[in-house]
């Protein structure tokens, strides 16, 4: 899992559970996406991040990984 933290000291993650971070203090989660299935298959829908649609995947693990690899790179990364 890869935090970011700015100079005030506020962290920014995609979420995992592989650090509990309510060591680090108050935890605030949100929903960046949504992967869901559709009739062509599957969708990461980043619109509460401003993001776009991804896909269809035919596999619901492709779509995980698309959607974690914009996330990365679009949202935490970039700061969004």
């Amino acid at each position: 899992m890869e935090l970011l933290i700015n100079p005030s000291g506020i962290v920014r993650c995609v979420y995992d559970e592989s650090i509990d971070l309510s060591q680090i203090g108050k935890v605030d989660i949100r929903r960046a996406s949504h992967v869901e299935p559709t009739i062509d298959g599957w969708i990461a829908d980043l619109s509460p991040t401003n993001g776009p649609k991804l896909g269809p995947f035919q596999n619901r693990s492709e779509a995980i990984r698309a959607e974690l690899h914009w996330l990365q790179v679009n949202w935490l990364i970039a700061g969004r």
